[in-house]
């Protein structure tokens, strides 16, 4: 309220202050223009931003030029995405106080935000002259020659950078790139060259040099300083793999042959730089004949060296997989990575998914059991080696290895993994009678994947079996049939809560939609059906089933009861 009767008395102020601006002495404009600027940003700190807005507005009624009220209004009206009006205020702002930088920068910034570099350019060069400490402003006017294609100004601005700095490789190709859009090739190749004459020591920079007069077409002066740097530093990998590049140039295959082993086999070729000429040369060879003998005779070569590299083992393998080679081809290579690395998880990973493909089971045991002491916090590796247990039907140990996954979860975590272990692990403990615990573990995995519908299923199925908390589980199951309409097994679980909440006819047509839809026709599908035709009144029909249902399953006595009562028996 107190708020409410400031502002009216405010706005009535700002009623009569045109009327009386132009009687008014100097000295009282300013001192009403103080009462409400400094009641504006009294209002803007409190978060009253119409308040504000209106304030700042009687700020420029009163006195149209000042500039701190031009800056803050000009705020609002790109907030209120108005940014014609907020350029024009912030220009104001500038102009009024134009040795104010934040006035400056965030004009300069509204420019380039508007896409209007050229009226940018000016701004920012005129924040340079005032303070020349501010490297970041050169970079910016820069970019925005370059934006604007102003190539010959952009070289311009990079020797100021280079006249704080000092040369540097990226000034210098930077400038030579320019060059080359100028078309100045010479100059291009000058640049480079002046920093290499000013670093005469470093064979990287005479590297370069090298390189850009082969982009220039001075092949043989670019060969003669190649040569030179070798002849100092013989096993000089750059300066090996651009001479290469001359001699691919110059189409002299043995050359460029005996320059490829050299860079392979060189104790100082670094990994990054051995894995990128592989690919090179898998790529070359793909282009001309793609014979992967070739190929896998350079990676034996460059493997049998003391210590080699687990990523070239990697791409080997990866390059075996590539062109379709036999699996245990594949799986002796990946084995060479865990040789050379056993906590390589990408290759043990592997090897278990072919395990998996196979059915190894103990394979994919033995392998998840080592990954589990090199990866513990893989939990790719807990989940096959559960399911490894769970396929050969020993569920303690099944149980062990996904709560053991289960304790690695962290906020990075896949939510889908995550899910399927706390899925799998309410399987295995609704199946060793821990009831309650099996609920808890369904809860958890619809917790971090809410439309996990194996999960429903079971859980909806468990709880009908029970004959417990029939709503939820009808619920759980209908999600089912929605996103799988022709899942047999999803109908059968809807049609049997159906069948225990007493909805016999519902239950029948979804009984028969599994029926039509499940090509094995397994018993407990069967003896389901018998049931609800049944107690839906088709006793003939229930009788058929079951016997067909009985042929599937021999010893199930409740069945033969069931046939023989000719109705219905409570399990």
């Amino acid at each position: 309220m107190k708020l409410w009767i400031h502002i009216v008395f405010l706005w009535f102020v700002g009623l009569t202050v045109n009327a009386q601006t132009l009687a008014q002495e100097p000295e009282d404009i300013q001192r009403k223009y103080n009462i409400l600027f400094n009641e504006a940003m009294l209002q803007r700190q409190r978060g009253h931003h119409d308040a504000t807005f209106d304030l700042l507005n009687r700020c420029l009624e009163l006195k149209p030029d000042a500039s701190e009220a031009c800056f803050f209004l000009a705020q609002y009206y790109a907030e209120m995405k108005n940014t014609d009006k907020a350029l024009e205020l912030f220009k104001r702002a500038s102009d009024l106080s134009p040795k104010d930088m934040t006035y400056m920068e965030t004009l300069g910034r509204t420019y380039i935000g508007k896409g209007q570099y050229v009226e940018a350019i000016p701004v920012f060069e005129k924040m340079y002259e005032q303070d020349k400490s501010r490297e970041d402003l050169l970079e910016t006017i820069y970019r925005l020659y370059i934006q604007e294609k102003d190539y010959q100004k952009a070289v311009g601005v990079l020797d100021k950078i280079e006249t704080v700095d000092g040369k540097s490789e990226r000034i210098s190709l930077a400038k030579s790139a320019l060059y080359v859009q100028m078309g100045d090739h010479q100059s291009a190749v000058e640049a480079v060259k002046s920093l290499s004459e000013e670093h005469p020591y470093d064979m990287d920079y005479r590297t370069l040099y090298a390189n850009t007069l082969m982009g220039n077409g001075e092949l043989e002066e670019a060969h003669d300083v190649l040569k030179q740097i070798l002849a100092e530093e013989p096993d000089n990998t750059k300066a090996q793999q651009s001479l290469r590049t001359y001699y691919i140039h110059m189409e002299d295959d043995e050359a460029v042959d005996s320059l490829t082993h050299c860079i392979l086999m060189n104790n100082h070729t670094n990994t990054e730089d051995r894995v990128y000429m592989l690919r090179q040369l898998i790529g070359e060879n793909e282009r001309e004949s793609g014979d992967s003998t070739v190929i896998l005779n350079v990676f034996n070569n460059v493997l049998s060296q003391p210590e080699p590299d687990v990523e070239v083992a990697m791409l080997k393998a990866a390059y075996m997989d590539l062109k379709k080679m036999p699996k245990d081809s594949i799986a002796t290579a990946l084995r060479q990575v865990l040789k050379m690395a056993p906590d390589y998880a990408p290759a043990r990973l592997q090897l278990v998914q072919y395990a998996w493909e196979d059915n190894d089971d103990a394979s994919i045991i033995s392998l998840c059991q080592a990954a589990r002491q090199y990866n513990p916090e893989e939990m790719a590796f807990y989940y096959y080696q559960g399911m490894a247990y769970y396929r050969i039907d020993d569920k303690d140990h099944a149980l062990d290895a996904f709560k053991n996954g289960i304790s690695v979860i962290n906020d990075d975590s896949s939510p889908e993994i995550v899910s399927d272990f706390y899925a799998v692990l309410g399987d295995l403990l609704f199946q060793k009678d821990r009831e309650q615990e099996a609920y808890a573990a369904y809860d958890s995995c619809l917790q971090w994947k809410p439309d996990n519908i194996g999960c429903m299923n079971n859980y909806a199925y468990y709880l009908s079996l029970n004959g417990k908390n029939l709503e939820r589980a009808e619920e759980m199951s209908f999600k089912t049939i929605k996103a799988e309409p022709r899942n047999a097994t999803y109908l059968d679980t809807y049609a049997w809560i159906l069948f225990m909440q007493g909805r016999y006819a519902e239950a029948r047509i979804y009984i028969d939609q599994a029926l039509q839809n499940d090509s094995t026709l397994g018993a407990v599908v069967t003896e389901h059906a018998g049931d609800i035709y049944m107690m839906a009144g088709d006793a003939d029909g229930a009788i058929k089933l079951w016997q067909q249902a009985l042929a599937q399953d021999p010893g199930n006595k409740l069945l033969a009861r069931k046939i023989k009562r000719k109705k219905y028996i409570k399990q």
